[in-house]
């Protein structure tokens, strides 16, 4: 899949997938796992907690509602300005450097480029949670995103990871296939991980058994300090 590097890094293909509705990666429901394991880390109320690319994800609000301070940083003005026109959320919009800033309650959603995203943006966040943000990009992009996240995010930080682990012959992404020894490659000298779930989910994913795939698995990692 490196050929198609170039592709997903220019902003105009998530664009265009946003503005012709092509948002499969949307779910129409909060995670499971994020319900189920999220407490699990008894961050406390008030801790700030990031999330990478993170759409107008129905995620967003139930972390609000466990009483987390919530920072998305999402590429598409479309997504974020949905976000919060589907729950009739009156944002207030602001500039933070290269960012455009909406605001509503304990929900920041920063509509921008992830990578202009500083350490001291990211000073007070406790909590990570990265559902669609790894598995969004093609390999040379998850470098990137890894390497550029092991350098803002604070070092006492925790969260949780979700990835998917198919045959990527089988499949073109997005969602791409990342394998656990991509994730430990990628996170491991920085961060303690730890599987708190490895499911076979082929049974409920049409799509992929539709485009010929014959084995796919979610995993979720419990991501913390080392």
């Amino acid at each position: 899949m490196i050929e198609f590097s170039g592709l997903f890094m220019q902003p105009d293909f998530w664009h265009k997938r946003w503005q012709s509705d092509q948002i499969g990666f949307h779910l129409r429901e909060v995670n499971p796992y994020l319900q189920r394991f999220w407490p699990q880390l008894d961050l406390e109320e008030g801790a700030r907690v990031l999330v990478p690319l993170c759409g107008k994800s129905l995620d967003l609000l139930w972390l609000a509602h466990q009483g987390h301070e919530v920072l998305g940083i999402e590429l598409s003005e479309k997504a974020v300005e949905d976000f919060f026109s589907e729950h009739q959320f009156d944002p207030d919009v602001s500039e933070q450097g290269p960012f455009k800033v909406y605001r509503a309650g304990s929900i920041e959603l920063w509509c921008g480029d992830f990578f202009e995203l500083t350490a001291g943006d990211v000073a007070d966040c406790a909590g990570l949670y990265d559902r669609a943000a790894l598995i969004a990009l093609p390999p040379a992009m998850r470098e990137q995103y890894a390497a550029h996240l092991n350098r803002i995010l604070p070092k006492d930080a925790m969260g949780l990871l979700i990835t998917l682990d198919y045959d990527q012959t089988q499949k073109d992404g997005p969602p791409f296939a990342v394998l656990d020894d991509e994730v430990r490659h990628l996170f491991g000298n920085f961060w303690a991980l730890k599987i708190l779930e490895d499911q076979d989910v082929l049974g409920e994913s049409w799509k992929f058994i539709e485009s010929g795939v014959t084995r796919l698995e979610e995993r979720v990692y419990r991501v913390s300090a080392r």
